[in-house]
């Protein structure tokens, strides 16, 4: 009998490969490649007065040297706005190579082309850039008072203005019997996979192609974006995303500018051209996320019921728009989390700074968004001197509300609509599992000790699997081997694994029968690309449907060739047999054999469908005209809208008395994330968001000074936690299947981040006895609230940060 795969802790397919050093990443290929480098601007804002490359010339090695003016067609104009949207009123992208003017330190200005990297930096170095300098433009303040501009055609550095309301927010908010007003700040982060950026690029002079590797998030993107850049016809351009070391989201930008030079120098020079990002490039010219100022007033009754929500945030987006608006629109309306708001208006600016430009980083909007709404229902809780859990379970969505229709536009333009969710049940699981109910004798135990400690909680909700779609490709061979195909790239999150679960489960057959390929456009040209927690509800159900496909036409072979009703039929293991009469059976190798007639028999297994074989009948035709040779399918999975999970953590943390410092004791995470393919992965993807999350929370902050200069370009200085710094991870799980996919999937690659700095805040709130409204949060920074409370205990203490 056949072990079903599908819901099971099955041990990763591809980490034998990769832990024994047998990964393929982008800086593994290409070794005798050319190789390029990057004079960066070292100012946030300056025009451009000279370049001189005379010097660089001279270094031996030096194949090419290009500056804007050195350009041609699309590859000289600004880079494409890849989202658009009626609200983004002001988009503002950058060039491949600066031209006349820089918006931020790191800013490409020249390209340097060597024999390798060593001698194209030696030559970088040589080369000679005159500024003029401009105002600079760094943090939300300043930005938004607008006296000076990052670009001087978007008035006060607007980039995009939205409102979104529901009901009668004014009338509620009037009514209400308590308000509170907040005004919370996030700081600018940044996601730092273990492998930068890179691209290598092979040109064919006799095809007239193009053959791109990309450390990328989405093959076919970049794909798209060079060819629509060079000019070239898009079948004549192919891209593959080999093993990738970490994207969380810096990587779905597409295409980067060294994604467009590489390509275009090596077809200029007919050679091989390759680029690897190095640790402080990553630092200053990939993207970062994260940097809000928010104010949150909140109508609510005497049980702290919510009957008003008025939220107005202020967002970075940097020095450039090329994503769009997802971020802010995303924060604006998953921000209400598992509550019924009553009333809701939501207003958003998006401003330009003399920094980094801002892309989605793993949680993308949503870790803000939840900030400002978790603090709000503790600031509610407090007010009424309530139960911080009591309050949150008033206020919630109940199941038999499901589907729940906010009235609100999510960021796939369709409406934000629950699908499914039993968020009382996930409050029970949690306060269980972290002992919410005896936690007061817990702190009192501490307190004895001369310790304080606290606990934090934070809830979410999360759109996941959004479309428009994803495909996949089923191909048995005659040897009994499954090929899966899907254009979805991975970095890591085991989508070898569970596709081949889930075909495994479709087809009936073993699990080490069937192979997995991804990112790679030769082998599935139509795709979208791994972000937002969509790998498995995507692609998942597309390789369950192409796999439905393969089975039903394998059952039809198999009854014509065993002479029984294809209903009668069943498959395990690899082997067609009758119900009831295992005996009577035909291998579904032998059924692939079958279903593709041949002329020439390549191997023994062919000879079996060669048309003196005498296993065709001789009235019909060998392939059916409805049919195709083969036993292989390909199918799409496009989805009416995002599915969205669903979870609640809690955290005791402890904070010294004297130094400040935040040790995090125990962390507890209930998730729902519908029918899980391997919980073994799910909780991976849990504990690895919770890490990030710490970080955020904790460590991560990207710190600009006035001019614009990023202070803590390295790793000595950009703090992220170690291991010692990641607490263990307890965790339980709900499964509430969406109705809205076959497999009753929802995301999980990004929740474990979303509330990390919601709960940190909350339990270091809690152990302090004071607001804390700004986050991340440092010793030092705990020490000076501490101070301020003291002086004056009825105040909100201020944070850095904070408007």
């Amino acid at each position: 009998m056949s072990t079903r795969q599908f819901g099971e802790k099955v041990q990763r397919c591809e980490d034998p490969r990769l832990l024994t050093g047998n990964g393929r990443y982008l800086d593994d290929l290409g070794r005798h490649a050319l190789a390029a480098a990057f004079v960066r601007s070292p100012h946030a804002h300056a025009r451009i007065v000279d370049i001189d490359i005379h010097d660089a010339w001279e270094v031996e090695g030096v194949e090419a040297i290009y500056t804007w003016e050195d350009l041609t067609g699309r590859v000289a104009e600004p880079l494409p706005v890849l989202i658009p949207h009626p609200a983004l009123t002001h988009p503002r992208t950058g060039h491949c190579l600066a031209r006349e003017e820089v918006n931020h330190v790191g800013e490409a200005v020249v390209m340097v082309v060597a024999r390798d990297r060593y001698v194209a930096e030696d030559a970088a170095q040589r080369i000679r850039v005159s500024y003029e300098g401009l105002p600079v433009v760094v943090g939300i303040e300043k930005a938004r008072d607008g006296e000076a501009l990052v670009h001087p055609d978007a008035p006060g550095n607007v980039a995009a203005h939205l409102v979104q309301e529901v009901g009668d927010l004014e009338a509620a908010m009037t009514a209400a019997p308590h308000t509170l007003t907040l005004d919370l700040a996030i700081e600018r982060s940044a996601s730092m996979p273990m492998e930068g950026k890179g691209v290598l690029a092979r040109w064919d002079v006799d095809d007239q192609s193009l053959r791109l590797y990309s450390s990328t998030q989405t093959s076919t993107g970049v794909r798209a974006a060079v060819a629509a850049k060079l000019g070239m016809p898009l079948a004549k351009v192919e891209c593959t995303a080999p093993d990738v070391g970490g994207g969380f989201g810096v990587k779905i930008m597409h295409p980067w500018p060294e994604e467009v030079l590489v390509p275009w120098a090596a077809r200029l020079l007919g050679r091989d051209v390759k680029w690897t990002e190095d640790r402080r490039e990553h630092f200053v010219s990939s993207s970062h996320e994260r940097g809000q100022l928010q104010e949150v007033t909140v109508g609510f009754d005497d049980e702290g019921r919510l009957l008003a929500l008025d939220v107005r945030f202020w967002h970075d987006n940097g020095a450039y728009t090329p994503y769009g608006i997802i971020v802010p629109i995303i924060t604006a309306t998953q921000l209400l989390g598992p509550y019924k708001p009553g009333a809701y208006r939501v207003e958003f600016w998006s401003l330009y700074t003399n920094t980094v430009l801002v892309t989605p980083y793993r949680g993308a909007g949503r870790p803000q968004g939840c900030f400002a709404m978790e603090r709000a229902m503790d600031a509610v809780a407090a007010h009424l001197g309530l139960d911080r859990a009591e309050v949150r379970a008033r206020n919630f969505i109940q199941p038999d509300e499901m589907p729940y229709d906010h009235g609100l536009m999510f960021q796939d333009g369709r409406p934000l609509k629950y699908d499914s969710g039993d968020f009382p049940a996930s409050l029970a699981k949690l306060k269980a599992l972290v002992g919410w109910d005896d936690f007061a004798d817990h702190r009192r135990e501490a307190e004895a000790q001369g310790r304080r400690v606290g606990l934090g909680i934070g809830c979410y909700v999360e759109g996941t699997g959004v479309g428009p779609y994803e495909g996949g490709h089923v191909h048995v061979e005659t040897s009994g081997r499954v090929n899966v195909a899907t254009g979805l790239t991975t970095q890591g999150q085991g989508h070898q694994t569970i596709l081949a679960q889930i075909v495994a489960d479709e087809l009936g057959v073993r699990i080490e029968d069937v192979h997995v390929t991804t990112g790679d456009t030769r082998r599935m040209a139509y795709a979208v690309g791994t972000f937002a927690s969509r790998g498995a509800v995507m692609s998942g159900n597309a390789v369950a449907l192409a796999a439905r496909v393969v089975r039903e036409k394998a059952l039809r072979i198999a009854a014509d060739a065993l002479e029984v009703a294809a209903d009668d039929l069943q498959i395990e293991d690899g082997v067609i047999s009758v119900r009831g009469a295992p005996g009577t059976s035909i291998a579904l190798s032998t059924v692939a054999v079958l279903s593709n007639p041949l002329r020439y028999a390549f191997d023994e297994s062919s000879q079996a469908a060669t048309q003196f074989a005498g296993t065709f009948d001789p009235d019909r035709p060998p392939v059916a005209d409805d049919e195709e040779p083969g036993l292989e399918a390909q199918d799409f999975y496009s989805p009416t809208q995002a599915t969205f999970a669903n979870g609640m953590h809690a955290a005791i943390v402890e904070t010294d008395p004297v130094t400040a410092e935040i040790r995090i004791l125990r962390y507890c995470v209930v998730h729902d994330c519908g029918v899980m393919v391997n919980p073994m992965i799910v909780e991976g993807q849990v504990h690895g968001g919770v890490a990030q999350g710490v970080g955020g929370a904790l460590y991560e902050r990207m710190a600009y000074d006035e001019s614009g200069q990023l202070l803590n370009a390295s790793f000595m200085d950009f703090l992220i936690p170690y291991a010692s710094e990641v607490p263990h991870i307890e965790t339980d799980h709900l499964e509430t299947p969406s109705p809205l996919n076959p497999l009753g999937l929802k995301g999980a690659g990004e929740a474990g981040t979303i509330p990390v700095t919601a709960v940190i805040a909350s339990a270091i709130e809690d152990a302090e006895g004071f607001p804390i409204r700004s986050m991340p949060i440092s010793p030092s920074e705990l020490w000076h609230l501490r101070q301020q409370h003291a002086r004056d205990p009825d105040t909100v203490p201020a944070q850095e940060g904070s408007p």
